[in-house]
């Protein structure tokens, strides 16, 4: 049986901390993942300081089979996280000769002017390979299981197609949802405890919904699709038992 791969996302940038920039990379990165079998585990926000970078990022990439970074690999003086990396994993920081030429390319076919802040972008760690960056131009980079990335999201989506083949699926989880609009999650939290208690391989999960539609989702989740159905279908039973009727849909369409 393929074992389930683990990821966690270091997202950086004081940006995000100080709620100037709401993140979505984590959110696109969850689903992306969770269709290669791969299950983020966690995630870390921290600030653009050398030492917290790297001290999250060789908690996270001991733990996990891959580690996404995002953020902080800019033309400006705070973008710091290569060199952060570099310093964790004790090794130099190059400019690399194809991302040089990567850049060169790119603001040259622009008519724009290759100036030094924009080569600070060619820098990688030494033994680091390039990240294809089709739409500004510089790479990103892959050392180990880490994976540097941009913090824009449009250009964190376009680095992620360019790993597609560098990830190792596992086994894909299948999400059944059921949702009860007005049912307080109360009312049904003894009859999920006995479904999980008996339907074995699936981890049952229930989220109350907030707003004028207040009510709950239940989410019902196992490598096995056969026993996610079995499951959520016993969830619609406990939630009709109780005078509601459940939409009923696929997690992930749901979220999309």
């Amino acid at each position: 049986m393929t074992k389930q791969k683990t990821a966690a996302i270091l997202a950086i940038g004081d940006e995000l901390l100080s709620g100037r920039t709401q993140d979505a990379n984590m959110h696109y990165l969850a689903g992306w993942l969770t269709e290669r079998g791969v299950e983020l585990r966690e995630a870390r926000f921290v600030t653009d300081d050398m030492d917290d970078i790297g001290e999250a990022l060789n908690a996270l990439r001991t733990k996990y089979d891959y580690v996404v970074t995002s953020g902080g690999i800019g033309p400006t003086h705070d973008d710091i996280t290569i060199d952060a990396i570099a310093k964790a994993l004790g090794v130099s920081v190059i400019t690399h000769p194809t991302a040089k030429k990567m850049i060169e390319k790119f603001y040259t076919a622009q008519g724009k002017e290759v100036t030094e802040a924009r080569l600070r972008m060619a820098r990688t760690p030494e033994g680091a390979r390039l990240i294809v960056n089709k739409l500004s131009g510089a790479p990103g980079v892959c050392i180990e299981n880490i994976f540097v990335m941009a913090g824009v999201p449009g250009i964190f989506r376009v680095m992620l197609t360019a790993i597609d083949d560098e990830i190792e699926r596992g086994e894909v989880v299948h999400s059944r949802a059921a949702t009860a609009y007005k049912l307080p999650e109360s009312v049904i939290a003894g009859a999920l405890g006995e479904i999980q208690t008996e339907i074995k391989g699936v981890s049952i999960g229930s989220y109350p919904i907030d707003g004028d539609d207040k009510g709950v989702t239940v989410v019902a989740r196992s490598t096995d699709a056969a026993i996610a159905d079995k499951a959520i279908e016993a969830v619609a039973t406990a939630i009709k038992a109780q005078g509601f009727e459940p939409v009923m849909s696929d997690r992930k369409k749901s979220e999309e």
